[in-house]
């Protein structure tokens, strides 16, 4: 049987299935159960958290004939027809490749027939910010006063590149990015239903590096598996993502705080030594920094953080042995250099300079003017 990859083998069939996006699937729930339906909908938000899987739930659930609460019931004969990709309906139209006003204008003279076997017919219309000038004069007078029968659905990651023309005739709906949390309740119930054993830590990992995506902590979660022998365990998801322990960033900004010169130095020989990627361990450090300063000044940090509480404590320790602004100093060291040291010919060097100008508390400008 063909491998079917997670993020597509568990994309929601209903609004209750949707992770992280509580306040726009209540709201369309409601408009839906009530039959206030709007006749253009604008769904904007970073990638992979569920946009175009919540319009297709929506394209259902406007023509399924006995939904519940908002949602398809997935069993009348309207529900399964639209299962298929093919059906007449429900239209799907990437920008990206149609984005031409000749293509828009095909849209216009189709909106005109009526739908076959359903009430409505649905329009979505992916990464709508790629259309040409043109093309959204074009949309227009049509997202403006479509026939009844049409409801238009404009999913875009580039919300301000649209025109204020198109945004002011559009019910919008920002879709935000999922918590850690979030994420590893999902990757629990996907591994327990696949049957695969996992460490809580190992989670933890996956989701936090899907950084707040579905779609890619899925992905993610599909190489771990793979690469995994029967066990999801916390190195295994490290040399995937060829990312970094705990200890390990715990351990270099303890030598950071001593200002131990030689223990930095021979900290970074051995990373060098084991392969390690240094520009993602850049910045991790970075992250690392942001991290303690989250432990230091917020009021419940792990709520936050998400971290197991034996680490946490550890960087809570950690954190109150720093001042707040040589942490912020830690940040800006090592986030304005990330670019600057995956194109270098001497990552080494350039990691050395970061870590010592950091440690000892010398501006990034200062350190390369000398």
């Amino acid at each position: 049987m063909e491998h079917l990859a997670l993020y597509r083998k568990y994309r929601p069939k209903n609004l209750e299935d949707v992770v992280g996006q509580e306040h726009i699937t209540k709201a369309l729930a409601n408009q839906i159960a009530s039959g206030k339906l709007g006749h253009a909908y604008l769904f904007t938000g970073p990638r992979g958290i569920g946009k175009t899987s919540i319009a297709r739930i929506f394209a259902k659930a406007v023509n399924c004939e006995n939904n519940h609460n908002g949602s398809p019931c997935g069993e009348c004969p309207t529900c399964k027809r639209l299962e298929g990709e093919s059906d007449i309906n429900v239209i799907e139209i990437d920008a990206a490749s149609n984005n031409r006003v000749d293509d828009v204008r095909e849209i216009r003279e189709k909106v005109k027939f009526l739908p076959v076997g359903a009430k409505y017919k649905v329009y979505i219309i992916d990464e709508v910010h790629m259309l040409t000038d043109s093309a959204f004069n074009a949309l227009l007078k049509t997202l403006e006063e479509p026939p009844a029968h049409v409801i238009f659905i404009l999913a875009t990651t580039e919300v301000h590149k649209l025109p204020a023309t198109i945004l002011s005739r559009c019910v919008r709906f920002d879709f935000r990015l999922v918590s850690v949390a979030e994420l590893v309740k999902l990757l629990k119930k996907i591994f327990d239903e696949e049957k695969v054993s996992y460490e809580e830590d190992a989670l933890r990992l996956i989701a936090s590096a899907g950084e707040g995506s579905v779609r890619d902590t899925l992905s993610i979660a599909d190489c771990v598996i793979s690469y995994s022998d029967g066990k999801v365990t916390k190195d295994n998801v490290l040399k995937v993502l060829g990312t970094t322990d705990y200890d390990l960033l715990l351990n270099f900004y303890s030598l950071m705080l001593s200002k131990d010169i030689g223990g930095v130095l021979a900290f970074i020989d051995e990373l060098d030594k084991t392969g390690k990627n240094l520009s993602v361990f850049v910045r991790e450090l970075s992250k690392h920094a942001r991290n303690l300063l989250v432990v230091s000044s917020c009021k419940n940090p792990n709520e936050i953080l998400n971290l197991p509480v034996e680490v946490f404590e550890r960087y809570r320790e950690q954190a109150s042995a720093v001042e707040e602004k040589k942490l912020l100093s830690f940040m800006q060291v090592f986030a304005s250099a990330e670019n600057e040291l995956r194109y270098t010919l001497s990552p080494r060097l350039l990691l050395e300079t970061l870590s010592l100008s950091a440690m000892l508390g010398e501006a990034v400008a200062d350190a390369k003017k000398n």
